[in-house]
């Protein structure tokens, strides 16, 4: 069923989202979703959760890099988000700690997509322009994740209640 809604999302996110133009970059509601997904599952559900999501990024118009890339990076940063909030109740219950920890989950991801992109041959522009378009993304995605939060935690929460019950 999360790859059914990371589908819609993925769908939403290439017809709709990619054609608004946003001061400074923007941001990837698919990246959003994703790891506010991660932030509120398991380390073994957030490293799914990241390959499905992983692999829907490498089939985006917009990627640059080889197949896999994406796929690699949302695994790493999905696992690591999701280990981060497991144990601890209290970011898992405060919404303004999911948040923040989305946006500089968000921002990090991006970073280690361009570190490793230049390691695998990916041109990405000047300098100024990947620290504005981090700078950007960090911006936004800080912005968009207060407004998306709400439409997540219920879906995670009826999706993974209804499992515990079967």
């Amino acid at each position: 069923m999360t790859a059914v809604i990371l589908f819609i999302i993925y769908i939403v996110q290439e017809s709709v989202m990619s054609q608004v133009r946003l001061p400074w970059g923007g941001f990837s509601l698919l990246l959003i979703f994703t790891l506010t997904w991660a932030a509120l599952s398991t380390p073994i559900n957030g490293a799914l959760t990241g390959f499905i999501a992983g692999l829907f990024m490498d089939l985006s118009q917009s990627t640059d890099g080889p197949m896999g890339h994406w796929t690699l990076l949302m695994i790493i940063m999905c696992y690591a988000i999701a280990f981060l909030g497991y144990g601890d109740d209290n970011s898992r219950g405060n919404p303004i700690t999911i948040v923040f920890l989305v946006s500089a989950a968000s921002t990090a991801t991006l970073l280690l997509y361009v570190i490793s992109g230049k390691l695998l041959g990916i041109e990405f522009g000047s300098f100024g322009r990947v620290i504005s378009t981090l700078a950007g993304n960090g911006f936004w995605t800080l912005a968009a994740s207060p407004f998306l939060l709400p439409i997540v935690l219920p879906i995670h929460r009826i999706l993974f209640n209804t499992q515990a019950k079967l």
